[in-house]
């Protein structure tokens, strides 16, 4: 069995929607409801909620706190999947690969475009992506979205195109 840390700090897969306010907000996590949905045989996953929040609000203190959980959470699994919001999602990867740069297991950051909570999502094609990641990618820290997977550093977000790729290929 494979000991996988799955890292939790809200973003946008885990939006739900307040009808008394009428906005998407970070209140509750959606992802005990997502993995319930996946079959994940030999894998045992260490739920690790340290956050709920939009990561437009995320401070660097937040990013900081973010990349020193995953370093500690690869001493003792086989890897660690942080979901993470879009807007800042690079930012957090940059910071494990300053933070911690000689991991011995793989940590895959994941998050999404719309929430798990809308009919047209791509968050649990993303979360499986990225548990799948953890557990066949060598050391390093990853971004796994849309069908790829990416190597830090140099991962940037392209707004335009709705997605994540490496900074050389971002117009």
């Amino acid at each position: 069995m494979r000991r996988v840390a799955l890292i939790s700090t809200g973003g946008t897969i885990e939006k739900t929607y307040d009808e008394l306010g009428g906005v998407l907000e970070n209140t509750v996590s959606v992802l005990d409801v997502m993995l319930a949905s996946l079959d994940l045989r030999g894998v045992v996953l260490v739920r690790v909620p340290l956050m709920n929040k939009d990561s437009l609000d995320m401070s660097e203190r937040d990013h900081v706190l973010i990349a020193q959980t995953a370093a500690a959470m690869a001493t003792t699994h086989d890897g660690v999947v942080i979901v993470h919001g879009t807007d800042s999602l690079a930012m957090t990867g940059e910071r494990v690969v300053e933070l911690a740069p000689e991991l011995s297991v793989p940590v895959v950051l994941t998050g999404a475009m719309r929430p798990y909570m809308l009919r047209t999502t791509d968050a649990l094609q993303n979360l499986t992506e990225a548990l799948l990641s953890v557990q066949v990618m060598s050391p390093g820290v990853y971004v796994a979205m849309h069908n790829r997977v990416l190597a830090f550093p140099g991962v940037v977000k392209d707004r335009e195109h709705g997605t994540f790729v490496r900074a050389e290929a971002a117009g």
